[in-house]
């Protein structure tokens, strides 16, 4: 059956059996290929059904459908012709979020969440301006997304101006169905939808209108009871009754014909329309259903019989090192609690949490109030610790610059992916938290380098109440320790020197893990006759001033970074080598001045050049003077 859909339009010849049959064939087609290279499967097997009902009522890509957040995209994939998924969140393969380059089907790139409603906001009034009435703007929107402001700053628009063709799916994928949905509730939602229907309520707000106040008030008070009716009759608790948008569900969101009858039922409304659809994260895989930590939103290789992982163990974890080390902190000192944005579990927070439930804070998909809340319990006393991943971060610069730093809130932030993530693509991609985060006055950035720097840079946030902290590091294994030779008397930690420290050709500035890509640069250059230096600064910024020392005894300074180059760390220890009057040439090394595709960790390192075979080579050239910026003389 799946051969034979090529478009989306292939799926109007089909019975609704033929979709059920569809439908069973693209979840065993999820399995079997997700399985194979790792993403976002429980989230898909939940939308089967939701997505082939709206690629049936609705014209993609002249009715632009929006994903939030776009790892629920893959279905929609499969549907417009897009079924070579054996290089899935690889180079050159497709991407695990919707991508303009991959189709005019796919609409919204970001995977940040909470803002779809925004761009269907918009898109439906440029239609509505520009005389294309024609055309419906459809955001699937997952009930996590919900939790973010952004979404309810969109809906609280779209109510003022509600004259378009919008309709919003809720994905609401709970652990459990709603109650069955009987005859009388469906009778509800075919009314309300009705021209006759629109033109009673509008006929009516027009008549009590012209009575006054005294009608207007009694007009409020009968619709406010017929809500009230409507709302317990379909099970919706009245979540949304106080927003002038039509409500269509709950619906069950795993039978196909009630699906494609709301879905219509909003279509032919013509103004803006909640469909509210219970659906069931990882439904038909029971491996998946029952799988209690996250119904396998997110996985790596597994064996698609029994849904074991096959990815072998490659070390511990930043992640785990931190999920230690906060509960260890938290024993010793009462004063620390933990925030952060529906994240618990990937951040690490969740044993803390285990351990004191009333302790730790999980705000939703909200990171600018987490931020500005942070400031509040610093205020109040405390030590907030938030963790979230540093491309989310992005979100709440806002708050951490005018709520946290400007009141010289005692607030930790823990970056967990930064730098290159590699598979999940651009928005995921953790590399602008350090060009932006430093510009904020008074903020500590911290990045280790291993698991015990880690540890130590951590216990040292933590004791700072009168300014902002960061500490960040990326994904994956922290790998084998890396042992510091001597330390500063203002904390950089030396790795590597030559015999005679006053005439070493080379300072390598490592921020956090790439102190070993500058290590094995290092002994490259060694066997070119080049001597090095390489220290790790741990805190990264501000610039210590035995940085700035050692650059007057050097001929160059390589600062490496995994985070975009333009105004990064790089760029701050050359303005303070000016500050200081050393005139050593400073070569900024770091991820270039773009969005990054998704691919491996280590193919995107590459094309960075930031490899130590590149990296030697470069400096092989600086110092003999064929490639800027020059060495000094010696």
């Amino acid at each position: 059956m799946l051969e034979r859909i090529n478009g989306p339009r292939d799926l109007d010849a089909l019975s609704v059996e033929e979709c059920t049959d569809l439908a069973a064939e693209i979840r065993q087609f999820l399995i079997s290929e997700v399985s194979k290279t790792g993403g976002h499967l429980g989230p898909n097997l939940g939308v089967v059904e939701l997505t082939i009902a709206i690629h049936r009522v609705f014209d993609s890509p002249n009715d632009p459908i929006i994903f939030d957040t776009g790892h629920q995209s893959y279905v929609h994939k499969l549907l417009t012709g897009r079924k070579d998924f054996s290089r899935l969140r690889m180079k050159d393969g497709l991407a695990g979020y919707p991508q303009r380059a991959e189709s005019p089907h796919d609409v919204v790139e970001s995977s940040h969440a909470s803002s779809s409603l925004s761009w269907a906001d918009g898109i439906s009034r440029a239609f509505t301006r520009t005389g294309r009435q024609d055309r419906h703007v459809i955001a699937v929107v997952g009930d996590g997304a919900l939790t973010g402001g952004m979404t309810w700053e969109a809906l609280n628009n779209i109510t003022d101006d509600n004259d378009r063709n919008l309709v919003i799916v809720v994905n609401d994928n709970g652990r459990s169905y709603a109650p069955t949905i009987g005859g009388f509730a469906r009778f509800l939602n075919g009314v309300r939808v009705t021209d006759s229907y629109r033109d009673l309520q509008e006929g009516s707000e027009r008549l009590f209108d012209r009575l006054g106040a005294p009608g207007r008030t009694v007009y409020r008070a009968a619709r406010g009871a017929i809500r009230g009716l409507v709302s317990r009759a379909s099970g919706n608790q009245d979540l949304y009754s106080n927003l002038d948008i039509k409500y269509v569900g709950p619906i069950h969101g795993h039978d196909l014909e009630a699906v494609e009858r709301a879905l219509k039922q909003a279509k032919a409304y013509g103004r803006p329309t909640i469909v509210h659809v219970i659906t069931e994260k990882g439904h038909g895989y029971a491996p998946a259903e029952n799988d209690q930590a996250d119904q396998f939103h997110a996985i790596g290789q597994i064996n698609p019989e029994n849904g074991e992982s096959l990815d072998a163990s490659s070390g511990r974890s930043w992640t785990s090192v931190f999920r230690e080390r906060i509960l260890e902190l938290a024993h010793q000192n009462e004063r620390i609690v933990g925030i952060t944005g529906a994240m618990l579990n990937p951040t690490g927070l969740d044993a803390f949490a285990k351990a004191y439930p009333r302790r730790v804070y999980d705000v939703g998909i909200a990171e600018q109030h987490a931020v500005t809340s942070a400031a509040g319990l610093a205020y109040g006393g405390l030590h907030p610790v938030v963790a979230i991943y540093a491309t989310f971060m992005n979100r709440a610069f806002d708050q951490l610059l005018m709520d946290v730093a400007l009141h010289r809130a005692g607030v930790t932030f823990v970056l967990d992916r930064a730098g290159i993530t590699g598979p999940d693509g651009a928005s995921h991609n953790g590399v602008w938290d350090l060009a932006t985060l430093q510009v904020i006055p008074g903020i500590q950035i911290a990045a280790p380098r291993d698991e015990a720097t880690l540890r130590e840079l951590l216990g040292e946030a933590v004791e700072i109440d009168d300014a902002p902290t960061v500490i960040r590091y990326p994904k994956g294994s922290v790998g084998e320790p890396i042992a510091a030779l001597r330390r500063s008397e203002d904390g950089v930690d030396v790795l590597l020197e030559s015999a005679d420290r006053e005439h070493a050709d080379v300072l390598f500035v490592a921020v956090g893990p790439m102190a070993r890509i500058a290590l094995e640069t290092a002994a490259l250059l060694e066997q070119q006759g080049i001597t090095s230096t390489v220290v790790d600064p741990r805190w990264v910024i501000p610039v210590q001033r035995s940085i700035v020392d050692l650059a007057r005894t050097h001929r160059l300074v390589i600062a490496i970074e995994d985070g975009i180059r333009v105004g990064g760390v790089g760029t701050t220890i050359r303005q303070e080598l000016r500050e200081g009057g050393v005139d050593t040439a400073v070569s900024e090394l770091g991820t270039p001045y773009e969005f990054l595709t998704h691919a491996s960790r280590g193919e995107l390192l590459e094309y960075a050049g930031l490899t130590a075979v590149q990296i030697a080579s470069d400096v092989v050239e600086q110092v003999q003077g064929k490639r800027l910026p020059i060495a000094r003389p010696e």
